[in-house]
């Protein structure tokens, strides 16, 4: 069996779940299911942007092509959950 790079662990999961009550708690429309994919696909093309122009938010630009940060467009994500907002 191979280790994944980054496990979720037990610890995280109790964390997540400490409030959940009910199934729509957890797939519901504002159930952790829906925030967990809102919040990793932002923190993902955040994370693809700071690749793509070589700095991080806030930072000056030190490439030479002057490509930077100018802004963010609202978008909406569609899937088996519904519409989902992604800024």
């Amino acid at each position: 069996m191979s280790k994944t790079k980054h496990p979720i662990t037990d610890e995280l999961l109790d964390q997540l779940l400490a409030n959940y009550q009910k199934p729509e708690d957890l797939i519901g429309a504002e159930g952790i299911l829906k925030q967990l994919t809102k919040k990793l696909v932002e923190r993902a093309l955040d994370a693809e942007l700071t690749h793509h122009l070589g700095h991080d938010k806030h930072q000056p630009v030190s490439n030479s092509a002057g490509n930077t940060r100018n802004g963010f467009s609202r978008k909406k994500l569609k899937g088996e959950f519904g519409e989902l907002p992604i800024e």
